[in-house]
């Protein structure tokens, strides 16, 4: 049985799920696990997946990046789909599939497994080296905590007697953002 698994990191990304789901139905996925979730979270759809395969199964995802967050995590998954006896298919590497079922397939998958992370590696370095010339520059300021922002709300309501739990509901900040705004203005 082929069992799909897809994944966009915000419910921005619509379209790109859709392509996901458009390109896992061409190869004939008769099961798809889905889900809207970034991949440092939880992803309890790729675990019902992970769960669902039996022997003789192939898990089909269109890129690495949907699957694994790292080499390592990419590797857990590849053992625990061994030891079920499931395939892995990776419909999009620059127009070829690669399958874990060929000793070929998983050199090849963990090779951009590693190369995956130290691109995003790489591209963390780069942001963080930029936010730090910015800031020396004066020109990075980042953004205001939302607490801060919602000061003169919290104030408005507290003057009119709303007890700080209920402040912190409609606001959508913490309570304990409420108790600490209160504090600073006290």
């Amino acid at each position: 049985m082929l069992v799909s698994y897809s994944r966009c990191s915000t419910t921005d990304q619509v379209a790109g799920m859709e392509a996901q789901l458009r390109d896992l139905a061409a190869t004939g996925c008769t099961k798809n696990f889905s889900e809207m979730v970034s991949s440092v979270a939880d992803r309890p759809q790729l675990e019902a997946a992970l769960d669902f395969v039996r022997e003789g199964d192939t898990l089909v995802v269109t890129r690495l990046d949907r699957l694994a967050r790292s080499t390592a995590d990419l590797l857990q998954i590849i053992d625990r789909l061994e030891a079920k006896g499931v395939a892995l298919r990776i419909l999009d590497f620059g127009g070829a599939a690669v399958d874990t079922q060929s000793p070929t397939g998983k050199l090849m998958l963990t090779m951009f497994g590693a190369f995956a992370q130290f691109e995003r590696e790489l591209l963390k370095l780069r942001m963080r080296e930029g936010v730090e010339r910015a800031k020396a520059l004066g020109k990075y300021k980042g953004r205001a905590p939302t607490a801060q922002r919602k000061k003169p709300q919290v104030m408005e309501l507290h003057e009119l007697g709303v007890r700080p739990a209920e402040i912190a509901t409609r606001t959508g900040i913490s309570r304990a953002s409420v108790y600490r705004l209160l504090a600073e203005a006290s």
